[in-house]
């Protein structure tokens, strides 16, 4: 290894770990996630690293390298952080374009030759603590990375311990311990340093800057193998954010989104709502999957207010949103007549779409008619929402389509709104809601699941809702509640034992 230490055996990484990171990417991992890296891709500083032929999106990585001292096999996290004999600098350079590739293994788009420098040097861990540690980078001599270890979800020591469950740690293995928040695309010609150190130990020792420049590769892949692929929800998640893209469009060094609406529209893409996912979730009661979604920070995604129009409806499908504007006679009269919004929404509603209104909470008046809610069933839609009332309100009872709103109202359109537009964000309710959001309602309302959280959300929804059921057979038979919901450590052992009975 370029820095004293012989190339490592294994060269371990680790998906999701920083605070940052998590909160940018919108998704909490409930444990660390890891590929492999090929010791070929290792670099020194000063090498170059190409960016393919054909492809747009080479994305840097500042990132903590641990290198492997004692050997490691079963350790405990407590004395995980005892087997790192060293601490140094690294780049995880991914390219983006082979993603889809890859299905989460990343063989293609993070081992390219050069895609992994380490260095210039290593620092001792002796004398200085797992927390204490700090990562930047730098692009063209602008900070963009700058994150300390004390944020890590998963600690230096758990991550060895873990990895060492699985495999033994050999001296000289390296393990990447995740990102923060900052990482974005790079281009030829671009300048990248990343700098570890441990500014509050003595000494404040550093690795000194790791320095990388980008350079445009001429050799485009063969036609058998995977071919580079990018769409714009890509170019969102590699340029950090779509704020970030924007920035850099403007700044001429990305590519516009092919799409008007890429963050928000799933109108040219599968449903995430998979066979799969819907048999997660049936049976499942919304109070549950909001538990889900409050452990990973979500807690603003009720659509308040909105009660079915039959009991026992439920609602499960992807939004399609409308929204009205306050009235006003001048825009009613330009808006309102011919193919306006409202129209346009219930006749282009897609199967399985969920037609979400924000109606901005009034139940003084109807946003739903017979008609339209017909036409609604008629084309396969999987329910309405609105947070305002409903019209013809018994007929509507009469149709076999849910409808979840604040109740009946007699006004047809024009007393408080004016249809305005289709397919964009809208507040529903006093959630946030995009189209292609996943809309799931029952008797205790009605929530929104960003579709990104959508799978994890399921099973661990899925997993609870099991857990529930046996608690309330529990009580039925008598016991208390006190140490049983929640399960403490023996009620938790006896129902594992009794779910593994089961096979």
């Amino acid at each position: 290894m370029t820095f004293g230490i012989e190339t490592p055996g294994k060269i371990i990484a680790v998906h999701l770990n920083y605070a940052s990171r998590i909160a940018q990417r919108g998704r909490t991992p409930e444990f660390a996630s890891y590929f492999l890296k090929p010791a070929s891709s290792l670099a020194a500083t000063g090498s170059t690293v190409e960016r393919p032929a054909g492809t747009e999106l080479l994305a840097f990585e500042g990132e903590i390298a641990l290198v492997i001292g004692e050997p490691a096999r079963w350790v405990s996290p407590e004395d995980g952080w005892n087997h790192v004999a060293a601490v140094t600098a690294v780049n995880d350079f991914g390219l983006y374009d082979l993603r889809a590739a890859d299905k989460g293994s990343n063989v293609r788009n993070k081992g390219g030759d050069g895609y992994t420098p380490i260095g210039p040097k290593a620092i001792s861990t002796a004398g200085i603590d797992q927390d204490q540690w700090r990562v930047r980078t730098w692009v063209n001599g602008e900070l963009a990375q700058d994150d300390t270890s004390d944020t890590l979800k998963f600690s230096f020591g758990q991550l060895v311990a873990d990895l060492s469950q699985h495999m033994t740690l050999q001296t000289g293995d390296v393990i990447l311990t995740g990102t923060p928040a900052g990482s974005s695309v790079v281009l030829p010609g671009d300048v990248v340093e990343v700098e570890v150190d441990a500014p509050q130990a003595p000494g404040a020792p550093t690795t000194g800057r790791l320095v990388t420049t980008v350079t445009q590769g001429s050799r485009a892949f063969g036609d058998f193998g995977n071919q580079p692929e990018v769409n714009d929800m890509q170019r969102i998640e590699a340029w950090g954010s779509e704020a970030q893209h924007a920035e850099a469009v403007a700044a001429g060094r990305a590519n516009p989104l092919d799409s008007a609406d890429a963050a928000g529209s799933t109108s040219e893409t599968a449903s995430p709502l998979t066979d799969e996912i819907r048999e997660l979730l049936d049976g499942v009661a919304v109070a549950t999957v909001s538990a889900a979604l409050r452990k990973r920070g979500y807690v603003d995604i009720f659509i308040d207010g909105v009660y079915p129009n039959h009991e026992g409806d439920r609602i499960l499908g992807t939004a399609k949103t409308l929204r009205f504007v306050p009235f006003r006679p001048d825009l009613f009269k330009e808006y309102a007549g011919g193919f306006n919004a409202q129209k346009r929404a219930f006749d282009t509603v897609e199967p399985g779409e969920v037609l979400v209104v924000e109606a901005r909470g009034l139940n003084s008046t109807g946003t739903v008619g017979d008609v339209l809610a017909l036409r609604a069933q008629v084309r396969g839609a999987a329910g309405i929402v609105t947070d305002g009332g409903v019209r013809d309100f018994a007929a509507v009872q009469d149709f076999n389509i849910p409808v979840f709103s604040q109740g009946a109202h007699p006004s047809v359109l024009g007393r408080r709104h004016v249809p305005w537009e289709t397919d964009v964000t809208i507040a529903c309710g006093g959630a946030a809601v995009q189209p292609g959001d996943i809309i799931m309602g029952d008797r205790d309302g009605v929530l929104v699941i960003p579709p990104f959280l959508l799978e994890e959300v399921a099973r661990d929804a899925a997993k609870q809702e099991l857990e529930d059921a046996w608690v309330a057979d529990q009580v039925a038979n008598g016991a208390a509640v006190d140490g049983l919901f929640p399960m403490n450590a023996e009620w938790r052992a006896r129902y594992e034992a009794e779910q593994a009975a089961r096979g």
